[in-house]
């Protein structure tokens, strides 16, 4: 057993779509969450930036003593998770890809058409495509960018005309020419814009990685002989930059139940405890 923290963390606010599904299913956990929202968008950045961005995360966190550590952001996952655990050989860590690839094989049949959506770095990695074709080649894959979601999502334009909009343009093609059977959400932002995207492409099954993420955190945990036996709600929220927008976003996923206060740190690092 350790009582220890889980560390978590994203570019910006996407990665809090994991934390009410990852606190109902290990309810004894404490979690760190750092949001890098002075930073994000990640997904059309270079990849040594993200790199470089990524281990100062991961310092920052390993500071806070967590005793592992969930990547739940698609970009860096796809862009540092392996040299990640090549320089931190001592903290388990978690990305969201395979987890959510896993589910995939096991639900459809070899035949089936999948279709990705992912920041540029993502896609541009083939990270999904490649995952899959792994455990599985008879699976037809299309993948595509859609850069402009994280920022809408990241200004608080979820139910939107313009999000609407911007749904139909980047998907339209999966349901009028690939007629795909699936569609997985490989940015932890998407979630929240999953109704757009469900009344764009009907009858057409959404997967949330982020949900397939937390069984795999859990999975972790107890191979290492990590889970907590000791109920804590002092779980912490952390962000580079507090904006309007991030807070907001906050008290909408957490139902204002988030006393928010402010403490500097030399990354300019803002803490919001206790949620």
């Amino acid at each position: 057993m350790n009582n220890q923290p889980i560390g978590v963390f994203d570019s910006g606010v996407g990665g809090l779509t994991i934390v009410p599904s990852l606190l109902k299913r290990l309810p004894n956990e404490r979690l760190i969450y750092f949001g890098d929202t002075a930073r994000t968008p990640y997904g059309s950045k270079a990849v040594s930036t993200i790199k470089k961005f990524t281990e100062e995360i991961v310092d920052f966190l390993l500071e806070k003593k967590v005793k592992m550590i969930a990547i739940a952001c698609n970009t860096v996952t796809s862009a540092c998770l392996e040299e990640l655990q090549v320089k931190y050989p001592d903290i388990p860590m978690v990305g969201v890809i395979e987890p959510a690839v896993k589910k995939i094989i096991k639900n459809f049949k070899a035949d089936a058409k999948i279709g990705i959506i992912g920041t540029k770095v993502t896609i541009n990695n083939n990270a999904y495509s490649n995952a899959i074709q792994k455990y599985n080649s008879g699976f037809t894959v299309y993948e595509k960018a859609c850069p402009i979601f994280v920022p809408l999502i990241e200004e608080g334009l979820m139910d939107n005309e313009i999000t609407d909009l911007a749904v139909k343009h980047y998907l339209e093609e999966f349901d009028q020419e690939r007629k795909i059977d699936a569609l997985v959400l490989g940015c932890t932002h998407y979630p929240l814009i999953k109704k757009t995207i469900s009344r764009t492409l009907p009858g057409v099954e959404i997967i949330d990685p982020s949900y397939e993420m937390v069984c795999g955190i859990e999975k972790t945990l107890k191979e290492n002989d990590l889970l907590a036996d000791n109920p804590k709600t002092d779980n912490i929220i952390y962000a580079s930059d507090l904006s309007p927008n991030f807070t907001n976003m906050i008290n909408s996923i957490f139902k204002d139940k988030v006393r928010v206060g402010v403490k500097n740190f030399d990354l300019l690092v803002e803490e919001l405890p206790h949620f």
